[in-house]
């Protein structure tokens, strides 16, 4: 019996440091055939697609000592700037307002280092969907010269995703049975039915930023260069067999 122990207590110690050592795939041997034994891969699969859509927070920032003024000011420029992009081919439910905001601030002198009373600061942010990629610097430029003078998050993405994830998904399935039947291979034994599955998924991409400090309204210079790059999505599945 204190034999049979001793041996148990082995396999358990191997066991343990074959599960450390293998990063992505541990077996897990059979005592006797007296408990479940399993042998678990991880698989990865990714797809790379061109974006279809942009998304974009264009923002007008407005100062006057009268905060009539400065909401005027703002009103004008938001007005102008949504017409910019209606002309640049973005539709009204492509265009929110974000955020709008109005608060005070000393009205410093960096001149003399006095500060002379208050001002008034309003900020307007409207976040905007742009599908027309290859018109998208020149929308930014036009919206620039129409008055915005914040721009930033430029991102890209695809809108339906669903195509491309099953893509990846059904990739990284493949891997880890590849991964799987080599492994069982290599090791003598005979895989069973899949006993535990789990699955994650995740895209990134490459983004660029825009951004602009200042009062805006001004002439562009040379046109604006954006650059969509691609989007990565990828799977990534952990499966377990029964070994025989």
């Amino acid at each position: 019996m204190l034999k049979k122990s001793l041996v148990l207590l082995v396999l358990a110690a191997s066991a343990l440091i074959l599960a450390a050592c293998s990063g992505t795939t541990t077996v897990i041997p059979s005592y006797g055939g007296t408990s479940a034994a399993g042998l678990s891969v991880n698989g990865h699969g990714e797809v790379v697609l061109p974006p279809d859509v942009a998304y974009v927070t264009i923002g007008v920032h407005t100062e006057a000592t009268d905060v009539s003024q400065a909401v005027s000011d703002n009103a004008n420029q938001v007005e102008a700037v949504m017409a910019s992009l209606s002309q640049a081919g973005v539709a009204a439910e492509d265009m929110q307002t974000s955020n709008f905001s109005v608060y005070t601030m000393d009205n410093y002198d960096p001149l003399t280092g006095i500060v002379n009373g208050k001002k008034y600061s309003v900020d307007n942010t409207v976040n905007v969907t742009a599908r027309d990629l290859a018109g998208l610097g020149n929308l930014l430029d036009n919206a620039v010269t129409a008055g915005a003078n914040s721009i930033w998050g430029v991102t890209f993405d695809l809108e339906d995703k669903d195509a491309a994830q099953a893509q990846a998904r059904d990739l990284a399935v493949e891997d880890a049975k590849a991964e799987a039947q080599a492994l069982a291979g290599a090791t003598g034994v005979s895989l069973g039915e899949i006993i535990i599955v789990s699955y994650t998924s995740s895209n990134y991409n490459y983004y660029p930023y825009y951004g602009l400090g200042g009062g805006g309204g001004g002439e562009a210079g040379a046109a604006t260069s954006i650059v969509p790059g691609q989007i990565t999505i990828s799977a990534d599945v952990y499966i377990t067999y029964a070994i025989q």
